[in-house]
């Protein structure tokens, strides 16, 4: 069959990496409560937040990365690349299982806080160990701040498939994708949880941001540019993302909510995103058009000294994603125990995205030394 997606070009694309770190750093900030710093993240001035924005690079990253694989070397290679990549996120999330519980067990008992284990979900791992644990295991049972690692591993065990039809037929793939995302909203289809309900992020529903993402990579965003660049969309996409902003002002301010029509307040608030509702979809669309559109793959600010940082967290960002959420809970307890003064709120948010640049830079150094060639010793001079 003709193969149709278009590649993107070779070489590090580093707004991924960019936008990438700055999700990280937002994930980081959100999962702190009752902390002031996290209003300067994109959850608070639109309808998505950096959750869309992961699992979108998440599928662009997969797709030009194993794509161009299963076009060079075949469609079982890069599948099970694929697979082996599903398996690194699942092996990392398991760790991160272990010393979360670990984690909040030990500070729950420190400081005399068994409200703690009711707080983030693993009260009843204390109650019934062995059975949660396997529910972990198989990714039913999952703690607070610990539901997007399991939606990408099930969403990367099922995208070679997924992948080899994006690769001959992109637009009826994502087709497919979208009435799947419409047939899970309307029938209620989701994963069980345990010990009840279901997953938090549905992968129903949010498979077809992850599918927008490869389609967006694999040729989608050249057959929208015309659309990108024109002034309709650059008139209609502001003046969404301005509704948006207003209508989530409404849900943070009691006073603007009281003001609105109760059939629109209603509408928009709150916001569901268990299972991505569609008008968080088209705000990510238009952010994602309008990052296109004025963030081009050359642009020289790509390489400014202060965008580092948040590349290189892009860059590792696995390893930082698992050390934000393991910190975000410390930071939490020390705003509780500690101080929950506004000057508080910054040093612990400051201290974690300082933490977790340190690890990208340490794991990026790490990388580099266990890649270069070692040093082969002279040889002994011959005897004369």
């Amino acid at each position: 069959m003709e193969i149709r997606a278009v590649l993107p070009p070779r070489g590090r694309d580093y707004r991924l990496d960019l936008l990438r770190g700055f999700a990280n750093w937002a994930i980081y900030l959100d999962h702190i409560p009752n902390n002031a710093v996290n209003w300067i993240t994109q959850k608070n001035f639109g309808f998505s937040d950096a959750a869309d924005l992961f699992v979108f690079i998440s599928g662009y990253t997969a797709s030009f990365v194993y794509a161009r694989m299963m076009l060079e070397r075949g469609f079982v290679i890069g599948g099970t690349r694929l697979v082996k990549r599903a398996w690194q996120i699942y092996v990392a999330h398991v760790l991160l299982f272990v010393i979360y519980i670990a984690e909040i067990g030990y500070l729950s008992q420190r400081y005399h806080d068994p409200n703690l284990q009711n707080e983030f979900n693993v009260a009843g791992f204390m109650q019934n160990p062995a059975e949660t644990l396997y529910q972990g295991l198989i990714l039913a049972f999952k703690p607070v701040n610990m539901d997007v690692l399991p939606l990408y591993i099930a969403l990367m065990l099922v995208y070679p498939l997924v992948l080899w039809a994006m690769l001959r037929r992109p637009n009826l793939t994502l087709a497919a994708s979208f009435l799947l995302y419409l047939a899970a909203r309307h029938f209620g289809w989701n994963l069980p949880a345990y010990p009840s309900g279901s997953w938090y992020f549905n992968p129903f529903c949010w498979q077809f941001l992850f599918v927008f993402g490869g389609w967006f990579a694999l040729g989608g965003a050249v057959e929208s540019m015309s659309f990108i660049r024109s002034r309709t969309f650059l008139w209609l996409g502001a003046a969404y993302l301005l509704f948006a902003l207003v209508m989530t002002f409404a849900g943070r301010f009691p006073e603007l909510g009281q003001a609105m029509p109760a059939w629109l307040f209603d509408a928009f608030n709150p916001n569901d995103k268990t299972n991505l509702a569609p008008y968080r979809v088209l705000h990510f669309v238009v952010l994602a058009f309008f990052v296109t559109r004025f963030l081009p793959r050359d642009w020289a600010g790509l390489h400014w000294a202060i965008f580092r940082p948040m590349i290189k967290c892009g860059q590792q960002s696995l390893e930082v994603f698992c050390t934000g959420v393991f910190l975000a809970v410390i930071a939490h307890l020390v705003l509780v125990e500690v101080s929950g003064s506004i000057w508080m709120q910054i040093v612990v948010s400051a201290a974690g995205i300082a933490l977790m640049t340190a690890l990208a830079y340490y794991r990026s150094w790490s990388k580099k030394v266990d890649k270069a060639p070692a040093k082969v010793p002279p040889s002994p001079a011959p005897a004369e």
